[in-house]
């Protein structure tokens, strides 16, 4: 398999080089992709160094499959230059998720979607991803009405400057970049991505729109409320889901322990519970603190945590590819 890594020097294209060496995806010729200004830098992957190339050089090499992660405006031009020339793009930004006539894909929830027509696949939003994981198999048993969700999300998400932005502020050095308008350390900002007219973030409405195209049912009500928390490692997101029918806890703990992904943790007597550094490098989803809302009937309370930059992006893209492979839609 030719495989092209477009953005490759990024915080996220360095986790894809990351999880396909560790998943030893059959990758015969490494192609890996960046800006300009990035070409003919060395890449080492699985101890052979590769040199970065422009993306005009990496389509004239037809690669079998390109990882994007460079971002939604060179997704937007130059992702169909790689599909004209027969290249299956898996595109991390949001530049194709909700356009109706490209599949937005986890592969534990929806890959059946998937043919060897999709020439470009969208990869979801990260705390999209976590969260539909942990809903489908309690929404295929109770069938879910609504879903609150308030995330707790790592400054990874932002970028390497907002990592920058943290590790210099606890070090009290203040003419240092800054992702964010505020200080993150000692702080949350309950704000991620721009605000849209209705008042949700352009994040919030991510989680809102994807959800329902990912688990294929518009009947599902969600809200969400995302926040940006001084942690590195993984996202967090406390669920409150209301289904049609009522449920046995024994049951929901069940479905989730079986369900491929996820690993359960929940034992409060021993304040065992799922926390960023636990997700930290780790490609599973997990969850814990499941109980009933004693408020309203039918709805369940869940703490969901996965590492963002693995499940929530690099290794979702790579499983998408994986499962292409296996279903002979690739190569």
């Amino acid at each position: 398999m030719k495989v092209a890594v477009v953005g490759a020097t990024g915080l996220v294209g360095t986790v894809m080089l990351k999880v396909l060496a560790e998943r030893n995806f059959p990758v015969t010729e490494l192609i890996p992709v960046a800006s300009a200004k990035s070409k003919g830098k060395e890449i080492d992957f699985k101890g052979k160094k590769y040199k970065v190339v422009t993306v005009e050089e990496a389509i004239a090499m037809r690669p079998d499959v390109a990882l994007f992660s460079a971002g939604g405006s060179t997704s937007t031009e130059q992702a169909p230059k790689f599909a004209e020339v027969g290249t299956t793009v898996i595109d991390n930004s949001s530049a194709w998720r909700m356009d109706p006539t490209k599949k937005l894909v986890v592969p534990e929830v929806n890959a059946d979607v998937l043919t060897a027509e999709d020439k470009i696949i969208a990869n979801p939003n990260c705390s999209t991803v976590q969260m539909v994981v942990a809903l489908k198999p309690l929404h295929e048993a109770y069938k879910i009405k609504r879903v609150v969700v308030s995330t707790y999300q790592s400054v990874t998400g932002t970028g390497v400057k907002a990592v920058e932005q943290l590790m210099n502020e606890r070090k009290g050095i203040t003419d240092g970049p800054m992702a964010y308008a505020y200080p993150i350390d000692l702080n949350v900002i309950p704000q991620i991505d721009v605000f849209q007219d209705n008042g949700y973030t352009k994040e919030e409405m991510k989680m809102i729109l994807e959800t329902k195209k990912i688990m294929g049912d518009d009947s599902i009500a969600v809200t969400a409320t995302t926040v940006r928390i001084p942690v590195m490692g993984g996202h967090s997101e406390a669920l409150n889901i209301e289904f049609e029918k009522d449920f046995d806890l024994a049951k929901v703990r069940e479905l989730l322990e079986a369900t491929k992904g996820v690993i359960v943790v929940d034992d409060p007597t021993n304040a065992q519970y799922p926390m960023p550094k636990d997700a930290h490098e780790k490609d599973e989803v997990f969850v814990g603190r499941i109980r009933r809302d004693e408020s309203q009937a039918n709805t369940l309370n869940m703490w969901c945590v996965a590492d963002n930059l693995r499940k929530g992006a690099a290794t979702n893209a790579v499983q998408i590819a994986e499962y292409l492979l296996d279903k002979n839609l690739i190569g």
